[in-house]
């Protein structure tokens, strides 16, 4: 391995999630940020949620809306 042009490895970083759960994992950065994680995700919980990133289906609705298109 060459020394120099790694990044340095941190095996205690902290992740954190949205619905305030933090754990550790390794990283090359320090500290993490995540919208969804195994605590709050919609598999691992067994319940229905909608998960819109960036408000996708408000922007799909204005555009669906500007050309005439009918919904269901």
């Amino acid at each position: 391995m060459k020394t120099g042009i790694h990044p340095e490895y941190h095996t205690d970083a902290v992740v954190h999630c949205l619905c305030g759960n933090t754990f550790t994992t390794g990283s090359t950065l320090p500290e993490l940020k995540t919208e969804v994680c195994s605590v709050c995700h919609p598999f691992f919980t067994g319940t229905q949620r909608i998960v819109d990133t960036g408000g996708q289906v408000e922007r799909f609705r204005r555009r669906a809306a500007r050309s005439g298109v009918r919904t269901a």
